[in-house]
């Protein structure tokens, strides 16, 4: 790993468990042409959009089917080889790495929508069905699947991270919109936990275990999720502010007042000097808020003067619309890159990502100490925030041929996340502990409960190879 000393602690340690050829003649001779060990292949699954590197799985089994998912866990559990799964490779925080070595499933062409139960407001679908063909497919029944992480992740690798995004304000995130999933443990039993019903009291709760479990106790092959029906009514706003801290009290007393506004962004004028220069956009390069409003067209019309009232007291102005589907894509799509437009704004250079969570009236306390922080570090960053549910996100650029640049990246971070935690807070709000997260992790839970999970992964993977050496070490 490219890291200096002091960060030895912050990067995976690469334990490679051997694979032996038996296991890949086995895999091959079950798959055939779905097993692939060839080395472009192998590298695509070993990366994701963390900046972590580790060598690449030894195959990849391309599964079709639960059976297919199933009889691979078997043949890696014969071999104690590890198992890790596959989606988009989305990931921010080294989920999908080989760290330990092992093959990775791919469950990418498991995309079928299995059943749509529009009267139940339900939908079952495979791992594989990403959240904008989803929407595709049931936008006919006038109803949508609100979770929006930005990425056009993959159903299952989003119950896996218990991913959110800019609606959860007002929908919640995976955790309160899966229902029942079907899994592959790491024997290669396949099970079901939960069920459509709205409610259950039955057992232990598997299906909230499995949910943010990052494919540490088992592979999941189907999900069922709740549908909401299509708003009325759609209304989407920019606001510009004079300062960051305005347009955070501006979101604080919005929530504060029960406005049930849908998505309200924070966006900070870095990141607004990027979104303009790769989606060609003339946004003003001040603090914004990227706001929307669901319900009926009073209902909205309602919400949005209350909210530019609010703006108005803390400064904002430029308030403007975008009422038509066209004018909304438009500024979401830009949004939902500005990811992409940072890393293109520094040649060469990596994102390292935060992504902490408060309480929504400590927002403030935590956002503006950070921010002068960043300022002071002299290293470029990005920030943007699901700011209506209290969760942001730096993304300190760094050249990743400098360590010094990633030690200070590092460094910030871990300010961030103590003063998080001091404020009652998260270490990640929605992408997940991986690898990047682990100390913080014990940090923030305490050793007996690290413990406690400890014991369930234990209990349920006791060889070890379901995604081994994420969420915390053995």
């Amino acid at each position: 790993m490219n890291a200096p000393a002091a960060l030895a602690h912050l990067v995976p340690e690469i334990h490679q468990r051997a694979v032996p050829a038996a296991l890949i003649d086995a895999l091959k001779a079950r798959f055939g042409a779905n097993c692939s060990t060839a080395l472009v292949v192998r590298e695509q699954h070993g990366r994701d959009e963390s900046s972590f590197e580790s060598p690449p799985p030894a195959a990849v089994v391309f599964a079709e089917s639960t059976q297919d998912v199933a009889d691979a866990v078997k043949l890696a559990a014969q071999y104690d080889v590890p198992v890790i799964p596959f989606g988009v490779g989305t990931s921010l925080e080294g989920h999908l790495l080989a760290v330990q070595g092992g093959i990775s499933i791919d469950v990418g062409r498991m995309n079928k929508v299995l059943s749509i139960n529009a009267e139940d407001l339900t939908v079952t679908v495979q791992p594989g069905v990403t959240r904008k063909q989803l929407n595709e497919e049931v936008k006919s029944t006038g109803l949508f699947f609100p979770i929006d992480p930005g990425a056009d992740a993959t159903l299952g690798g989003m119950s896996a991270t218990r991913a959110s995004g800019t609606n959860a304000v007002r929908y919640g995130t995976m955790r309160e919109n899966v229902l029942s999933l079907e899994v592959v443990t790491a024997s290669g039993e396949v099970i079901r936990t939960g069920t459509r019903a709205k409610k259950s009291s039955a057992g232990y709760d598997l299906t909230r275990l499995m949910v943010g479990s990052e494919g540490t106790l088992g592979v999941i092959t189907e999900v069922t999720v709740r549908l909401y029906p299509l708003p009325e009514a759609i209304s989407a706003a920019v606001c510009s502010f004079p300062s960051i801290e305005a347009a955070v009290r501006t979101t604080i007393q919005i929530i504060q007042l029960g406005v049930p506004i849908a998505r309200v962004e924070l966006i900070d004028h870095n990141t607004v000097r990027m979104v303009n220069a790769h989606s060609k956009l003339g946004l003003r390069e001040e603090p914004m808020l990227l706001m929307e409003f669901h319900g009926s067209p009073t209902g909205v019309k309602e919400q949005a003067e209350l909210v530019q009232e609010i703006a108005a007291e803390h400064g904002g102005n430029a308030f403007e619309w975008a009422t038509t589907p066209e004018e909304r894509t438009r500024l979401w799509t830009a949004r939902h890159n500005a990811y992409f437009a940072a890393i293109q704004s520094k040649a060469g250079c990596r994102a390292i990502s935060t992504d902490t969570c408060v309480p929504i009236s400590r927002l403030a306390d935590c956002l503006l100490d950070s921010v002068a922080e960043a300022d002071a570090s002299g290293l470029p960053y990005f920030l943007v925030g699901h700011v209506g549910d209290g969760n942001f996100h730096f993304g300190y650029l760094i050249d990743p041929d400098k360590p010094q640049e990633r030690e200070v990246a590092e460094k910030l971070n871990h300010q961030l996340v103590a003063r998080a935690l001091a404020l009652e807070g998260t270490c990640t709000g929605e992408h997940g502990v991986g690898l990047h997260k682990m100390e913080f992790l014990l940090t923030e839970t305490g050793a007996g409960a690290v413990d406690m999970m400890r014991t369930i992964k234990r209990a349920l993977d006791p060889k070890n190879i379901m995604n081994p050496g994420k969420i915390f070490s053995l």
